[in-house]
């Protein structure tokens, strides 16, 4: 039995999709027949060997390089964007305390990882009032939160607030809005632990760190990219979560009972 995920000929936009989770989305979309946009920062990476995409460059910090890119995307992939994957962040690896983070570094996390998917979805719901109706069916944002959002991350707070900040401050505001637009548009977020990613090799590298990672986690395992991707696609699919709207999915092999013991420490 096949099962149609209601995607074929669907605009995707996906944005950071050189890095791990991003490659493997726009993968993902490919193969249920989707028009995929991707985006990348300032290299292309794999995508190069990926054909029957439209890559694009934009600095997600920037109005005017945002609003391009989904004109762009439009222009060059057959309409209007119906689906906005916003998958691209940054993970500052050196361990700071808020006591000790610079403010430079606070406002680059802010910009990238949280300014940026307020000027896409802008752009995107502004593309969207003029599309046409079968552009605004499918219409669905999706967001890559992360479980530091949930539990927060020592070290790493300003990640983790920007994280929070779309898993529970966007996703539900957006939720209620974009059905002004698009009267079946969906917002949901999606939210990883620890993947294994180019992002997060060095440390996945530490095995004693891993197995502290583990220890709350019923799964035993780290994420591969595929296991967020898939789980991208059914939230995007009409057909599979029509009905599901403001929703954050933890896709961490974990549960709400345990603490997330390597978030904490």
């Amino acid at each position: 039995m096949s099962l149609d995920f209601g995607l074929k000929d669907v605009h995707v936009l996906i944005t950071g999709a050189a890095g791990g989770i991003g490659l493997e989305t726009v993968k993902t979309f490919l193969q249920l027949g989707a028009r995929v946009t991707a985006h990348y920062n300032s290299r292309l990476g794999d995508l190069a060997n990926i054909t029957d995409i439209v890559a694009l460059q934009a600095d997600v910090r920037d109005e005017k390089s945002v609003t391009a890119l989904l004109s762009e995307a439009a222009a060059k992939n057959g309409g209007p964007v119906s689906v906005l994957v916003v998958n691209h962040g940054i993970w500052p690896e050196e361990n700071k305390h808020i006591a000790d983070m610079s403010l430079d570094q606070w406002n680059n996390t802010m910009a990238v990882d949280l300014t940026g998917p307020f000027l896409l979805c802008r752009a995107y719901l502004r593309a969207l009032r003029n599309a046409d109706e079968k552009a605004r069916e499918a219409a669905s944002i999706i967001f890559i939160g992360s479980t530091a959002g949930k539990f927060g991350e020592a070290n790493h707070g300003d990640y983790a607030a920007a994280k929070s900040a779309l898993m529970y401050g966007l996703t539900p505001t957006l939720k209620n809005e974009i059905v002004a637009i698009a009267p079946r548009g969906r917002v949901n977020s999606v939210n990883p632990g620890w993947v294994a990613t180019p992002l997060a090799e060095n440390t996945l590298k530490d095995t004693a760190f891993v197995e502290r990672a583990l220890a709350t986690t019923p799964l035993q395992k780290v994420a591969t990219p595929g296991d967020v991707a898939r789980q991208v696609a059914v939230m995007a699919s009409p057909v599979l979560s029509g009905h599901v709207n403001g929703v954050n999915l933890q896709v961490d092999g974990d549960s709400d009972t345990y603490s997330d013991y390597h978030r904490l420490q």
